[in-house]
């Protein structure tokens, strides 16, 4: 295994980990993470964003409600400042020192909001952040619908992202 070539990725509440997992390796100074890939990530459990109230109720494949409900699952009663951006990363103050991450959402879901400000911020930190926002894509589509042409484009962009990015390592 090449330590230089490590990969953290994830899908929905999956990019929510690999993103924590990402800060949490910065900040103890592990051997560095060559780049993350968060895939429609979950990063904040406050559900407050506008897509959030946009994608409530049904139908949706992830709704407000589920997404309330998972992170009521994760946080176990906690809430506000206790929340540890390592569960959280949407909450995280600093997001400089971070690998080239690569951020993908659908324009029609919950997370697409929070997505957009984590890529904003790693931007705003001085970090490397590819962002797509694929038009008319739902929470899931790629993985629910592999064979429509968005998911296609999808995939194949995000391996592009991946190959370059590792080939420039």
């Amino acid at each position: 295994m090449d330590p230089g070539r490590v990969v953290v990725a994830g899908a929905s509440a999956g990019g929510g980990l690999a993103a924590g997992v990402t800060l949490m390796a910065r900040d103890r100074g592990t051997p560095p993470i060559a780049a993350q890939v968060l895939i429609c990530p979950m990063l904040d459990h406050r559900n407050t964003t506008t897509s959030s109230r946009q994608y409530a109720g049904e139908p949706g494949v992830w709704t407000r409600e589920s997404n309330e409900f998972a992170w009521n699952a994760v946080l176990g009663g906690l809430d506000g400042d206790r929340v540890p951006a390592y569960v959280s990363p949407a909450t995280a103050e600093d997001l400089s020192g971070l690998p080239a991450t690569y951020i993908d959402a659908g324009s029609a879901e919950v997370f697409r909001d929070e997505d957009v400000d984590y890529a904003t911020r790693i931007w705003a930190a001085g970090g490397q952040a590819e962002l797509h926002v694929w038009a008319g894509g739902f929470h899931g589509f790629d993985a629910l619908f592999p064979q429509a042409g968005l998911s296609a484009a999808a995939r194949e962009t995000r391996t592009g992202w991946l190959t370059r990015t590792l080939d420039a390592g």
